[in-house]
């Protein structure tokens, strides 16, 4: 967010951005579903949308949309028992990816899609094997995990570059721009 917008702006832009992008994240993950019968769990698409968030708008909004989103779409799809861990796992994940990423450079996006993926692929397996006793069947998720970083991360990757670009632009256009992008993601405020 730019320095043309105060400081209270930015926080209502974040605040909207979040939402929004935690919904986007829940969506996502009901798209596809692949249930992993060995430990409850399923694959999915939610990542796509996590990276999107961290890598275009930055730690908060990729932690707030990657704990929120997947886990109302862990409640949501009957897979209540993992959203705890879900909340802390995608959070974290969401979180690092925005924080490893300067927006700028794709050697730094594709170390924040590794360095997350690897957070994520590792927090699911600990807590299926430990808290959730399913042993070593934690395993069999593993492979779908890897896949679901490598689609996530290169989706959204691309997908990133595209919604920081329209953000930037967004900021350069003044006035028009801000209005626009208020509209755009619902806020309601004086400032719009």
């Amino acid at each position: 967010m730019g320095a043309q917008f105060k400081r209270q702006d930015v926080v209502l832009i974040q605040a909207a951005l979040s939402g929004v992008m935690a919904a986007l994240v829940a969506i996502a993950t009901f798209i596809v579903q692949i249930p992993n019968p060995a430990t409850r769990g399923y694959i999915n698409f939610g990542d796509i949308m996590i990276f999107i968030s961290a890598l275009s708008f930055g730690p908060i909004v990729g932690g707030f949309a990657g704990s929120v989103g997947s886990s109302i779409a862990d409640i949501a799809s009957g897979y209540g028992y993992f959203a705890p861990f879900t909340f802390v796992i995608k959070g974290i994940e969401g979180a690092l990816a925005g924080f490893i990423s300067n927006r700028t450079s794709v050697p730094r996006d594709v170390l924040a899609v590794v360095v997350a993926g690897a957070e994520m692929i590792t927090g699911y397996f600990l807590v299926e094997f430990l808290p959730l006793q399913f042993g070593w069947a934690a395993l069999t998720e593993v492979p779908g995990n890897i896949s679901q970083i490598l689609v996530g991360g290169f989706i959204g990757s691309i997908g990133g570059h595209y919604t920081e670009e329209a953000a930037r632009n967004i900021e350069t256009i003044g006035k028009s721009g801000k209005i626009l992008f208020c509209l755009t993601f619902y806020i309601i405020s004086h400032n719009c």
